[in-house]
């Protein structure tokens, strides 16, 4: 996406002067995990979801007035024990997680981008918990003015899709729609279209569970089956309309 900023491919003396422009700059860091997603989606799903909604706010936001938008490199690991025993799953410890977010939020915080907004599309408890805390640790302990987009929070679900909200939502028909409308080459439709529907909420999932011990023995729940391209670009188009209001609220702190 020509109109979007990626923070990495500027210089030190572009970087210098953006909070200089009169523009507010927001930082948006994409959040996920390398997890297993059933046998038809990527390992990379979560991040693949938040870079996306990142371009695409980043792109509708290009020309305003008000707010410059730029993307951080993703942070791609996240706490992830549900995944333990699958292939792939690379899952690192709340503390790590915490520390690497707020060690790069208190680096920014000090050249004065102090608006950081985490883009995160993995949900499993206790990563979101860390999430939390490390925005806290930030605004509280460096003054930062930083936010995370918490797609789970009531207000949000709600304007999301029926699956999303049944907690039904890991590699089922609506994860693998936004991917199949982002990289669809990432993703086995065929076999896809074969996979049973599986009824495993992962907003009732035990703290000390796995997918295995919750009933999802591929590593998935929902229905993959029925995902599409147009409903992932709809979802997409919601999840944008999210970002922005977050990323407008933050600017006005």
């Amino acid at each position: 996406m020509n109109c979007v900023t990626y923070f990495a491919d500027l210089t030190s003396r572009q970087v210098a002067s953006l909070p200089d422009t009169g523009r507010v700059p927001v930082l948006l860091l994409p959040v996920g995990a390398i997890e297993p997603h059933g046998p038809h989606a990527p390992l990379g799903t979560d991040p693949l979801i938040s870079r996306g909604m990142c371009e695409r706010a980043a792109s509708r936001l290009a020309a305003d007035d008000e707010v410059q938008v730029l993307i951080l490199p993703e942070v791609p690991y996240g706490v992830t024990r549900f995944a333990t025993g699958f292939a792939g799953g690379v899952h690192i410890g709340e503390e790590t997680l915490h520390s690497l977010l707020v060690d790069i939020g208190a680096a920014l915080i000090g050249q004065r981008f102090r608006r950081i907004l985490l883009v995160n599309n993995h949900f499993e408890p206790a990563h979101l918990v860390t999430l939390r805390r490390a925005v806290e640790t930030l605004n509280f302990a460096y003054d930062g003015r930083v936010a995370v987009l918490d797609l789970v929070r009531r207000r949000h679900a709600q304007r999301l899709t029926d699956e999303f909200r049944s907690g039904e939502c890991h590699a089922g028909r609506y994860e693998t729609s936004l991917v199949l409308a982002d990289r669809p080459e990432l993703v086995d439709q065929a076999l896809m279209r074969t996979l049973p529907h599986v009824p495993v909420s992962l907003a009732a999932a035990p703290s000390d569970g796995g997918f295995r011990e919750m009933g999802m023995t591929e590593a998935y729940c929902g229905a993959p089956a029925e995902a599409t391209a147009s409903e992932g670009e709809e979802t997409f188009s919601t999840l944008t309309d999210l970002l922005v209001e977050a990323i407008r609220e933050l600017a006005r702190e």
